[in-house]
């Protein structure tokens, strides 16, 4: 099988055998992938230069196996940071798509999403933003949506100035219903998470303790090494 020219974001690279390099991908239509980039590593071959992450590239490669042989990649347009926040957020949102994407398993909107979190990396001021708004939306296209409109156990509509219990398997319930099950959160930031829209930085903050620990419990013990790497005295991005 011979692909040509499809869309995809570089997530990973790593030397492989003596002069080879694995890159996993991420495109619209086959999902994540593993390529081997032969005799690219040490710049053998004029790939170096771009093969970058968080640039819009078109690859081409062959094979059926689980390892493709990658034939040609270009760019197909500007990255869209290289360095500062933007770079952390943009390495962890990579782990993530790395430990909880399985390969050949396309998710087209997720594909659109990353790119949408990429653009907002970028800009200003929005980087805990995206970062909650990719954690939800790639939580729902693997399979795991979050309940945040509607109390689990009642069915009645969250209410803001109330207090939730969280569990990442089933939902909120009403803090005074349930005591010390799941993670406390406001049901004003179950609904700023649900439109994806805050008008706090106190629902921000309590959205990321509440994404942290969701998807905590679907990657399992083994820490994310973006978070480790990039956790500075000023506080972590994810």
């Amino acid at each position: 099988m011979v692909m040509e020219l499809e869309p995809g974001y570089l997530l990973h690279r790593r030397r492989y055998r003596e002069s080879s390099l694995l890159l996993e991908i991420f495109t619209p239509q086959y999902g994540r992938m593993g390529l081997v980039a032969r005799g690219a590593a040490g710049g053998r071959r004029p790939l170096s230069g771009v093969l970058q992450a968080f640039q819009p590239l078109l690859f081409s490669w062959r094979g059926r196996g689980e390892l493709k042989t990658l034939g040609t990649v270009e760019s197909a347009g500007p990255a869209n940071f290289r360095e500062g926040d933007a770079l952390f957020g943009g390495f962890y949102l990579n782990e993530l798509l790395l430990r909880l994407l399985l390969r050949d398993d396309p998710h087209p909107e997720l594909y659109s999403a990353y790119s949408e979190a990429l653009q907002g990396l970028a800009e200003a001021g929005t980087i805990e933003v995206t970062l909650r708004i990719f954690e939800k939306r790639l939580l729902w296209a693997i399979g795991y949506a979050l309940v945040l409109d509607r109390d689990v156990d009642t069915n009645n509509d969250i209410i803001p100035t109330e207090a939730y219990h969280f569990h990442p398997q089933q939902g909120p319930s009403l803090a005074t219903r349930l005591v010390g099950a799941g993670m406390t959160v406001s049901g004003a930031t179950l609904l700023a998470l649900a439109r994806e829209h805050f008008d706090q930085n106190k629902e921000l903050q309590e959205a990321k303790q509440l994404m942290r620990g969701v998807l905590q419990f679907h990657l399992g013990d083994k820490p994310l090494a973006s978070r480790k790497a990039y956790l500075r005295p000023a506080g972590s991005l994810s």
